[in-house]
């Protein structure tokens, strides 16, 4: 890691420590005073759950074993669990100026508790979802599976891969492509985490996403290069008559227009780009692309982030026809953070590519 990323992470991580201080502050501070609870245990509330996610990381990550594991499992979920806090609270913040609400902070209690276990029993699921695209000048069909944010770790497991490949065998795809953040932030990576992709029979390609870029993008290449992934550095392949184009992430803008400029890209020829963020369609629609395929925006994941999430990127979810130019954006076969997901699904991607 550079000294400018070492800086962007500390200045990024206290950032961080501050939101997450002052949310679980409100929240904290809020329902115990509706639930009456004494003003010492809820400071010390405060300060465990404030500092229990930065610990349980570290823990994880130096001294793993069952225990840090149960830590940062717990600390992950206390996420998902603070944002329905806050919505609840703010939605009986608006109410309580109209109307006295009796017993407002066990109502609260009760309806997060029921959100926090719907989303997280809709997070084991896993859906595969078939969506076909019309491509010029290819002369046969071509069947894509595209997995996307998997974000393999603490949470996300070895036993969670196993489960995503005996979905994807079946389909028996012509290529397989992984468009970012295979890994996750919590327990290191080790040799063997990605035998499981071994399996497949097609091609695997695989571009890095923001996650691999935090974990060390070298010691991510290192390991995959023992495996059947086909690492994409900036750079094309070919699929009988298709350009299978790999960009690796960067924070910087105009970097996927930068590097497609620098690729000598066959206009006559049907061409894939990978790509982990939806951004950058513009610059791939010019360099004669026919299909951007991306992740990155998980759908939001949980309600409402998906709002939030639209004020950063335009396409967040599903396919888009661009006037000639098709772009998928993958909700994102894993989770990020906590075992959680309201308003979006963990999917695999079967893509049909149709000769017109």
């Amino acid at each position: 890691m550079t000294m400018n990323m070492r800086i962007q992470f500390v200045i990024y991580f206290l950032v961080f420590l501050l939101i997450y201080t002052s949310l679980n502050s409100y929240v904290v501070l809020r329902l115990g005073g509706l639930l009456g609870l004494g003003r010492n245990i809820l400071y010390l509330w405060i300060v465990i759950v404030t500092f229990s996610l930065p610990v349980a990381v570290y823990a994880e990550r130096v001294f793993p074993n069952i225990f840090s594991k149960f830590f940062f499992t717990a600390s992950a979920f206390w996420m998902g669990i603070l944002l329905f806090m806050v919505c609840s609270l703010m939605i009986y913040e608006a109410i309580r100026p109209f109307y006295n609400i009796p017993y407002a902070g066990i109502i609260i209690v009760i309806v997060v508790s029921v959100l926090s276990i719907v989303s997280i029993i809709n997070a084991t699921g896993i859906v595969v979802k078939e969506v076909e695209v019309p491509v010029e000048n290819l002369e046969k069909d071509v069947s894509i599976v595209q997995l996307s944010d998997l974000h393999l770790g603490t949470i996300r497991n070895s036993a969670f891969l196993a489960r995503v490949i005996e979905k994807v065998i079946p389909l028996d795809p012509d290529i397989v492509m992984i468009t970012g953040d295979l890994i996750d932030a919590g327990a290191r990576i080790h040799e063997g985490m990605f035998n499981e992709f071994n399996r497949f029979g097609a091609p695997v390609y695989f571009v890095s996403g923001n996650h691999e870029v935090y974990e060390g993008i070298e010691e991510v290449y290192s390991i995959l290069d023992n495996t059947k992934i086909r690492v994409l550095r900036n750079e094309i392949v070919d699929y009988d008559d298709i350009q299978i184009i790999g960009v690796e992430y960067s924070e910087d803008n105009g970097h996927l227009g930068k590097e497609l400029k620098n690729l000598k890209i066959d206009k006559t020829k049907p061409a894939v780009l990978m790509y982990h963020s939806p951004d950058g369609y513009e610059n791939a629609k010019q360099a004669g692309i026919d299909l951007q395929l991306a992740g990155h925006t998980h759908n939001g994941q949980i309600i409402p982030f998906n709002f939030f999430v639209k004020i950063f990127f335009k396409h967040i979810k599903g396919l888009y026809d661009l006037e000639g130019m098709f772009l998928y954006v993958s909700p994102g076969t894993g989770t990020w953070g906590p075992y959680m997901r309201l308003g979006s699904r963990n999917e695999i991607t079967l893509l049909k590519l149709i000769a017109k």
